[in-house]
């Protein structure tokens, strides 16, 4: 069951891998905030299906009301930056940048969860920081926006992972799964005031893509989470970046270059050594990054809630 699990985990990084390119391919004509309004906007049948089958009861009022306002933020920003840097920058860039949420949501569980880092979790949050550094290149390379985009996406999936864990016992999937696709609605509907463009219906067809895809790679996440130890799984997203060298390759004349490549593997060797960290218990209690792992850059973002709600204890 473990090793099943494992293959669909990486049949769902693969297929957001997919997603990622399509995104990269409509962001050289939309704005991101266009493309994130729309594959919320075909997200939103799929999800009303799961919200309708949502048994819990209770009202649609949020028990935590400011860290749901401040959750569907994030959840929101997360996919406009993220949109915006896969635009702008190399696939095989993007996805090493992204790979720093497991060190900021370690870093980001001190205070908000009350975590106690360990000697040995916070010198592989330095080490992961030294890789983004590496990636980065600052001084040597000019910075972009897609770069502060990159980082600022990676920051937003980490604080809306360590916000569910924080709140997720708490609040109803519903809820969770609602004020972020209001919040979206609201904010990218002003916004596409400014950066309209008129769709193609090809262009529409792959915002309808993005949204599938990234619901069906969701649903399998939640079947790798549901079936196998978090520890098992939560490795699998760093298969994005063969992902991201393959398709930089076949489809952008995009070579990873070596430095991008060495900041790449120091970023996920500290993830590594995190995730084996908080699973064999050492100090922490909460264990962050394995109990909020998350892609985190879908308007739904139903996918973390149901994992947990299936993996927690009693």
């Amino acid at each position: 069951m473990h090793i099943k699990a494992i293959l669909v985990a990486l049949l769902a990084f693969a297929i957001f891998s997919t997603h990622d390119v399509i995104v990269k391919y409509l962001g050289a004509t939309f704005s991101p905030f266009q493309i994130v309004f729309f594959s919320g906007l075909f997200s939103f049948p799929l999800i009303t299906i799961m919200l309708v089958r949502d048994p819990t009861q209770g009202n649609l009022r949020p028990v935590h009301p400011w860290w749901v306002a401040l959750r569907s933020v994030c959840v929101v920003t997360s996919p406009t930056a993220a949109f915006f840097a896969f635009a702008v920058l190399p696939l095989a860039q993007v996805y090493a940048l992204l790979f720093a949420a497991p060190l900021l949501i370690t870093l980001l569980a001190i205070p908000i969860l009350g975590e106690k880092v360990g000697l040995l979790r916070m010198l592989a949050v330095l080490l992961g920081l030294c890789g983004v550094i590496i990636v980065v290149r600052p001084g040597v390379t000019e910075l972009q926006t897609g770069h502060f985009a990159a980082l600022l996406a990676a920051f937003a999936v980490a604080l809306q992972s360590v916000i569910l864990r924080k709140i997720g016992r708490e609040e109803r999937r519903a809820v969770l799964m609602l004020y972020p696709l209001l919040v979206n609605v609201a904010v990218m509907g002003v916004a596409m005031i400014f950066v309209y463009e008129p769709i193609e219906l090809g262009d529409l067809g792959g915002m309808a893509t993005v949204a599938l895809f990234s619901f069906t790679a969701s649903l399998l996440l939640v079947y790798a989470y549901t079936n196998a130890e978090a520890a098992l799984v939560a490795p699998m997203q760093y298969s994005q970046i063969i992902w991201a060298a393959f398709f930089g390759i076949l489809l952008f004349d995009e070579v990873p270059d070596s430095v991008t490549l060495l900041g790449a593997s120091v970023i996920v060797a500290s993830g590594l050594v995190i995730i084996a960290r908080e699973a064999r218990g050492g100090t922490s209690s909460q264990t962050p990054v394995l109990r909020t792992r998350s892609r985190g850059i879908s308007p739904g973002s139903f996918r973390v809630s149901q994992a947990m709600r299936r993996s927690e204890p009693n």
